[in-house]
């Protein structure tokens, strides 16, 4: 009626808070998987091209470079598809995408994704294993050195990753291969030089869990040591620039004690920068370290793009670089949704 005050609109104060809780939080969200989705297709297409400039012609070399007729050679050739042009072999990979086909390999003649299959496990065993190892032990070190800044314990852990991290990965582990394996002097190996299980030996039983993890100890260690540093580094430095923060003297002059600051206040934000390496290691798990799978005998994907690269295996290689960066792409998406959470600046 005129002259009356309009109706009060219903409001949803749940909605609103949420809203201002999380200020463009759906916008961040799409904008990354959009971004993900284009980093995937660049690497989709990428991934064909760049295995296809590498040297050497994968059909002589499936043949050992032996004289035999080149008609032989023609038909091999013919037989993956190699006699096709350029363009004929892109649309025939970009049909097999579509399909969930990765082609067959040169060397195995198998699906690629079989063998891939077979391989993954090992390596998400070892890598994982070692890079969990890694992250625990790095965190402790790097926050007792970070809290303790410039005192003995700082002064020998940072020297000690730091020596470890600046050694190649091969060497290291070679050097463990030589002291533990092999035996120096009157000390002798007790480990073995490589492989996943001993002859004889059934993987189901609790002797070949013991005896698997005989055979990982080495190949774990190696890798746990060389990633070390990263994580002790990193969750340091984070650990010391929070120190002077004036949150942390506003906790003490509450009364706090120095570890419950540390622990409560401290530690939970110096964090943020850590998740973000950490989310990204894990997606390298996937493809592995494809040297310490070579020197310690480890059939995963690290040992499997060793051997597919001797070819060239064209499809075999696409298909683990597919792989590789679906890992990596996967885990940087979830390191940006997880640090969007952590810390809403980011999604500005």
């Amino acid at each position: 009626m005129p002259g009356l005050p309009d109706a009060p609109v219903a409001v949803d104060e749940a909605a609103v808070r949420g809203r201002r809780r999380f200020p463009g939080t759906d916008s961040y969200v799409l904008r990354r998987v959009l971004a993900s989705v284009g980093t995937l297709a660049f690497v989709l297409v990428f991934n064909f091209f760049l295995f296809r400039i590498l040297p050497g012609d994968p059909a002589k070399n499936l043949t050992r470079n032996r004289q035999i007729p080149q008609e032989q050679v023609d038909a091999l050739r013919e037989s993956f598809g190699l006699d096709q042009p350029l363009a004929g072999q892109f649309l025939a990979y970009l049909r097999n995408l579509v399909t969930g086909e990765l082609g067959i390999s040169y060397k195995f003649r198998q699906p690629v994704f079989e063998v891939i299959a077979d391989r993954i496990w090992p390596t998400l065993l070892l890598v994982g294993t070692g890079t969990l190892i890694a992250t625990v032990v790095g965190l402790r070190l790097g926050i007792r050195s970070g809290w303790n800044r410039g005192g003995r314990f700082d002064k020998v852990t940072t020297g000690t990753t730091l020596t470890l991290y600046s050694m190649p990965e091969f060497w290291l582990g070679l050097m463990l291969l030589a002291l533990f394996s092999v035996g120096v002097g009157v000390f002798p190996g007790i480990f073995p030089t490589g492989g996943l299980r001993s002859p004889g030996v059934e993987p189901g039983s609790l002797e070949g869990v013991l005896d698997l993890l005989w055979h990982l100890a080495l190949p774990v260690a190696t890798l746990a040591l060389a990633y070390l540093a990263e994580y002790t580094l990193v969750m340091r430095s984070s650990l010391i620039d929070e120190i002077g923060e004036d949150y942390l003297t506003t906790a003490r002059a509450k009364g706090l004690p120095d570890a419950e600051v540390r622990r409560r206040h401290a530690v939970p934000n110096a964090l943020l920068p850590t998740t973000t390496l950490i989310a990204l290691n894990l997606g390298f798990v996937v493809s592995g370290a494809i040297t310490i799978e070579t020197v310690f005998s480890i059939p995963g994907l690290g040992l499997l793009t060793y051997e597919a690269l001797r070819v060239p295996d064209f499809p075999l290689l696409q298909g683990l670089f597919l792989v590789f960066s679906v890992g990596v792409i996967a885990a940087n998406l979830a390191a940006d949704l997880i640090y969007g959470r952590l810390d809403p600046r980011v999604r500005g």
